[in-house]
């Protein structure tokens, strides 16, 4: 097999330390050079000065954890590096059972056989670790919401019934009030702000419950969890707004696709980058994100096509954008979704939506326009020799004769 590079390296990386392997092929001499060094910051330099002295030119690691990336920032300055994916490489056959992991690597990367991982750049990296943090914020605040309305239901209080966002405004006070020792239900209905979606009376008997010392503790508790949540929240997003400085043409353009917001837009370019040339084309990136259905086929007989993991922060922001887009009417997104949903289900119909955004984003990105949206009548006009041949047809099956004349 063609050697592809003469002198290159695979590394095993732990937590606590990075084995290394030195591969050099002269002629059809292949020797082998094994190392381990500490993980910390002298020994990851150590190790990049040992593997220079051997001139070494690529240098291949799985993607571990958290744990490669302190090695990629230390090396990718002096090495081409190349993060492997751990699924890919253990799919390869050939390997031997003796040969470590470092060996192997080495091997596979020598003759090219390894599949670089997408890592963006280190400005990129930092928005990403910025949104995700955002998003788990977001969730701890989800989280004690729901706890509050568990404390609510013990204390047989309906607020949920009859408020719609227990931390609105109109939520907010009534909890205030009932933490400060208020009882009486037409004092708490009194709190209540614009419209709701319940009668008076209604809020009223939504209102009378048992409310203990005990309930208003643990209502006190969490909303003061979530207001601290809610600061740092705003601190993530003022950090945000100051690391999206050069990409911030790119979630400009990225708004004008429906269900996009600013919010939604932050997390697309944090996971994707800007740059497209990363990709081959739009169908890489949506197999890389997930959102592709797995052909799975033996001997004529499909066996699934439950799409794989993925990039699960991109999938989860996209299928609740692309739930979203499907509200506005008179769009292709909202067309294909109940298309789709029609004949495969909702779920289904809701990763298709979010397969076409991403595959939008795409080209809006590479490409430097925005979108242009094809119209609800698009699948109409598609396929409409299809769709006149299966309308009449039925009209034939119920015994109408028709007569097709072209407008």
């Amino acid at each position: 097999m063609e050697v592809l590079y003469a002198r290159c390296a695979g590394l095993d990386v732990h937590a606590g330390s990075v084995t290394a392997c030195v591969r050099i092929a002269v002629d059809a001499t292949v020797t082998y050079e094994h190392r381990t060094v500490s993980a910390n910051t002298r020994g990851l330099l150590d190790l990049g000065h040992w593997l220079s002295a051997h001139g070494c030119t690529h240098v291949a690691m799985e993607a571990t954890g958290v744990y490669w990336k302190p090695v990629w920032h230390v090396l990718e300055s002096d090495f081409t590096l190349i993060l492997a994916n751990a699924m890919h490489i253990r799919n390869i056959p050939g390997r031997k059972s003796d040969m470590n992991d470092a060996t192997w690597i080495a091997d596979l990367l020598a003759h090219g056989l390894i599949r670089s991982s997408f890592v963006p750049p280190a400005p990129i990296q930092e928005l990403r670790d910025l949104t995700r943090t955002r998003k788990q914020l977001m969730r701890e605040i989800g989280r004690h919401t729901l706890r509050i309305q568990k404390t609510l239901e013990d204390a047989n209080l309906k607020i949920t019934r009859v408020v719609s966002d227990i931390l609105g405004a109109s939520g907010r006070a009534i909890l205030t009030a009932l933490v400060a020792g208020e009882t009486d239900p037409e004092r708490l209905a009194d709190l209540t702000r614009g419209k709701l979606k319940a009668t008076r009376a209604d809020l009223v008997d939504a209102l009378h419950g048992r409310v203990t010392t005990h309930h208003r503790f643990m209502i006190q508790l969490h909303l003061t969890q979530v207001d601290a949540l809610g600061a740092a929240v705003h601190d993530v997003d003022a950090r945000v707004g100051d690391a999206l400085g050069p990409f911030r043409a790119a979630v400009s353009l990225l708004t004008t696709m429906p269900g996009l917001s600013d919010t939604a837009a932050r997390v697309l370019v944090a996971e994707i980058g800007t740059d497209m040339m990363r990709f081959p084309s739009a169908a890489h990136l949506v197999s890389w994100a997930g959102l592709c259905p797995r052909l799975d086929e033996s001997a004529g007989k499909r066996r699934s096509t439950r799409i794989r993991q993925g990039a699960p922060w991109l999938k989860t922001t996209l299928v609740s954008a692309a739930w979203a887009a499907t509200r506005k009417k008179d769009s292709y997104l909202r067309a294909q979704f109940l298309r789709i949903k029609s004949r495969r289900g909702a779920k289904k119909a809701i990763l298709a939506v979010a397969n076409s955004m991403l595959t939008a984003a795409y080209h809006m990105l590479r490409d430097g326009v925005e979108y242009h949206d094809l119209g609800s009548q698009h699948f109409a006009h598609r396929d409409k020799d299809q769709i006149t041949k299966r309308l009449l047809q039925r009209l034939r099956d119920l015994g109408v004769v028709v007569e097709v004349k072209a407008a």
